[in-house]
């Protein structure tokens, strides 16, 4: 295996960077997650190359979760093997975020957002990734059976004993989300960043969860931008044999790609082509158009799709024209 030497101008290309919020922080408009395809089953050559052409195109924050894999742990294992190899020098780059939240072992700590099962999680993740901080940890999503007082204490106590420099909400209703903001606030330890699915297929946090961002000095991350692939021209005219929605496991199933969900995609591709760009880009644009998104994350399995998806960057915003057609399309929903 050849040595890695990152590019000298990795910061001098198309990436952009912005405040997360009101804080110091400054996140790439583009992030990249390793919710798939960095798992134990996936190919560690692949993942190595996708990861170090990242870096060297600008992505500085990488998205991980204990359960991310499968099997659970083991993005977080993959990523770790990478960085003592290849970005052993440069982790002062570098913002690499983890959760806790959703089942990582058997028995009733490991799900949920307990004291307990949060401060198990970092520890875990920690050793997974061999580091010895988080850059952002969040609660990976709102859990109904713990006092959300309980969860937001953990998290602050996590900033405090060094074990995460920010904490971060993800998925959390707007109520609850309210509440654990104020908490975090009072506690002295801010909520640096919201996170939540968001693309065109999926808008419920536009309604709400903007205005809470905005409000409580937030930065707001988009995960999920392609829908799993929908977003794309995979699923245009079929559904090939060799894409998520054809795997029996997955949050993507064959049911969901109806007839009338085809024809709005293919209506949105179609404005894509007449501006020469793929549905993927704009996918892409179209979420980047809104100030109140700090970065998306956005998922690859090869360095070509994510070569592909970093072509935005070059990529001028979509007019108020091309918006208000996408919207006509979108209203059809």
């Amino acid at each position: 295996m050849n040595t890695y030497v990152p590019s000298e101008n990795r910061y001098e290309q198309s990436m952009q960077f912005t405040n997360c919020g009101n804080s110091g922080l400054q996140l790439p408009v583009v992030s990249l997650g390793l919710w798939h395809n960095f798992g134990e089953v996936d190919t560690f050559a692949n993942c190595r190359e996708m990861l170090t052409y990242a870096f060297d195109h600008g992505i500085t924050h990488f998205d991980l979760a204990n359960n991310y894999g499968p099997p659970p742990g083991s993005a977080e294992q993959t990523f770790g093997k990478i960085l003592r190899k290849d970005f052993a020098g440069y982790r002062d780059e570098m913002i690499i975020s983890s959760k806790a939240g959703h089942r990582m072992w058997p028995g009733p700590y490991g799900d949920g957002c307990s004291r307990k099962s949060m401060m198990a999680s970092i520890d875990q993740s920690l050793r997974r990734t061999g580091l010895e901080y988080f850059d952002i940890f969040y609660s990976h999503r709102y859990d109904s059976t713990t006092p959300i007082e309980e969860t937001m204490r953990a998290l602050a106590d996590i900033v405090r004993q060094g074990k995460a420099l920010y904490v971060g909400l993800s998925k959390y209703p707007i109520e609850e989300a309210c509440k654990a903001m104020q908490l975090l606030k009072e506690e002295g330890v801010p909520c640096l960043i919201y996170q939540d699915r968001y693309n065109m297929l999926m808008r419920d946090v536009e309604k709400q969860h903007f205005d809470l961002v905005q409000e409580s000095g937030a930065g707001f991350i988009a995960f999920s931008p392609l829908a799993q692939g929908l977003l794309t021209n995979k699923y245009l005219k079929n559904i090939p044999t060799d894409s998520r929605a054809a795997k029996p496991h997955g949050f993507l199933q064959e049911s969901a790609i109806t007839p009338h969900l085809q024809d709005v995609l293919n209506e949105l591709n179609n404005i894509a082509q007449s501006i020469g760009k793929t549905l993927a880009e704009l996918a892409l644009l179209w979420i980047l158009r809104k100030p109140e998104v700090t970065s998306v994350i956005i998922g690859s399995s090869s360095v070509e799709q994510l070569k592909t998806n970093l072509s935005i960057l070059d990529e001028t915003p979509l007019s108020e024209r091309e918006l208000e057609l996408i919207e006509e399309v979108l209203a059809k929903i």
